[in-house]
């Protein structure tokens, strides 16, 4: 590291919290409202009333001349332009401000936290996890093919010898340390991953942040501003990070990946050696935790749609408002002339002006029309299908199937197609499962697992069975 690179870091928020006079006052209540309760975001009265608490605790230890100001007087600082300690924002459903918490702010206290003493460090877990990572990544580059070959039948011998053993009855002694340095180590991992949503989620804030720059200072055409601002999108999606977090996306909402989330977790917690270890019950909260944190991302990635669609209508607008003043300009100077029209009689001039000539040996002969001569004895004919299949077709209301997720949704984070076929039974056969398959696909609050296929049944007119196998489809709110 530079020493204009650290001069240059002293400008940015998590140096300005760390060498704030206030920063222990700071700290401690960020990490009791945010970290210790485990909230993402916090409304802008129950921070204020809870900083309020905490200056009085304070009081009581300090005296009431430390930290004099007022609850909203210190929140309203910590979440200026200035420090950026805190983003106080409106959510898209609320009229009510909310606090959360920054990634400068979020990455001091991570590093604070690390001070303090743990019972013991994982240094055989750190170190199989390296040797894992290293494993996965001669395995995906193929750099030794043989001896790719070589590791993967030692692999095999093993798992073999593992099976025999357990067959036979000979189960391997329960290492206490390794199971609780492996739970540690994965309660960290799911820990950091939170953090790391709060960097995600800021750098999409700051493409939307730059789009909306652009469209208010740019002067280019609306062609050239908007080939511009998607290829910035297209590549925030296409880079790495927005590559990983679709894929996490879409493993995360895989009904698979959660029930063997949530399968693990049972069994695990409920070990003597985990139910002993103080915060244990946490890490089964990390899938809700996990989901609430990707549909806050994909919240901001929507809003960048929503600011593109206003630029549009924006711009049809004022393009429409300016035709019309030019056509009222050319109104009002025709009503101006119009009894008093100019004196001289070639007042205008038309370029570019021809004679049309037409030449009489040009014109085709005449000819005359043919005649179409009709049988009268023309019979009814006979078609070979039931025409009657053409007045018997199905309507299916998609707006009434959208009213039926959203009612399946009320209370609860995600519900599946065949929980709705369950509550809404199928009236309009395949028509209507096909219509929800379209309106999946066109969502993005939806999920189509192509691995995992399911079996709906319904009934048609006559009151016959049918049974239709379509993929799982997961709707979320």
């Amino acid at each position: 590291m530079q020493y204009e690179y650290l001069v240059s870091l002293k400008k940015h928020p998590s140096w300005k919290l760390l060498a704030a006079d206030s920063a222990p006052m700071i700290l401690g209540f960020f990490h009791q409202v945010f970290i210790k309760k485990k909230q993402r975001t916090i409304p802008a009265d129950e921070m204020v009333s809870m900083m309020e608490d905490y200056l009085f605790h304070l009081h009581r230890i300090l005296g009431e001349d430390v930290y004099s100001r007022s609850a909203k007087a210190y929140l309203d600082e910590w979440a200026g332009a200035q420090t950026g300690f805190l983003r106080k924002f409106y959510p898209a459903r609320g009229e009510q401000a909310e606090y959360d918490l920054t990634p400068a702010s979020e990455k001091v206290l991570e590093w604070i936290s690390s001070f303090a003493p743990k019972e013991f460090i994982g240094t055989e877990s750190r170190l199989l996890t390296v040797f894992r990572l290293l494993r996965e990544i001669a395995s995906h580059a193929l750099i030794d093919p043989e001896a790719e070959i070589q590791r993967l039948e030692k692999e095999k011998n093993q798992i073999e010898k593992k099976l025999s053993a357990l067959k036979a009855g000979q189960y391997p002694a329960k290492d206490t340390t390794r199971i609780k340095e492996r739970f540690l180590e994965a309660g960290e991992t799911a820990q950091r991953l939170l953090f790391d949503f709060r960097q995600v989620e800021e750098n999409f804030r700051k493409l939307d942040r730059n789009t909306r720059e652009k469209i208010a200072v740019s002067e280019a055409s609306k062609g050239e501003l908007l080939d511009e601002i998607f290829g910035d999108q297209d590549a925030i999606n296409g880079s790495d990070q927005g590559k990983s977090f679709s894929a996490f996306w879409q493993y995360i909402m895989s009904p698979a990946s959660q029930e063997e989330l949530e399968h693990l977790l049972d069994q695990i917690l409920a070990l003597p050696e985990i139910r002993d270890l103080e915060d244990s019950e946490q890490l089964r909260r990390i899938r809700f935790q996990l989901i609430n944190a990707g549909e806050r991302v994909n919240q901001t990635r929507g809003q960048l749609v929503e600011q593109l669609r206003k630029f549009l209508d924006e711009q049809t607008w004022l393009e429409n408002k300016r035709i019309m003043e030019i056509i009222r300009r050319i109104e009002k100077k025709a009503v101006a002339i119009r009894k008093k029209p100019p004196g001289q009689a070639d007042f205008i001039y038309l370029d570019h002006i021809k004679p049309l000539i037409n030449l009489p040996m040009e014109r085709k002969l005449f000819q005359p029309l043919a005649q179409i001569r009709l049988d009268d004895e023309i019979s009814e004919g006979k078609g070979d299908f039931e025409p009657t299949a053409l007045f018997e077709q199905q309507y299916v209301d998609r707006k009434k199937l959208a009213q039926q997720v959203h009612r399946s949704l009320k209370g609860r984070s995600q519900v599946s197609l065949g929980e709705i076929c369950e509550k809404f039974p199928v009236e309009k056969g395949l028509a209507e499962l096909l219509t929800y398959l379209q309106m999946a696909c066109e969502s993005d609050n939806a999920l189509v697992e192509n691995d995992i296929n399911i079996r709906i049944v319904y009934k048609d007119r006559e009151g016959r069975m049918h049974q239709a196998t379509l993929p799982e489809v997961i709707f979320v709110r």
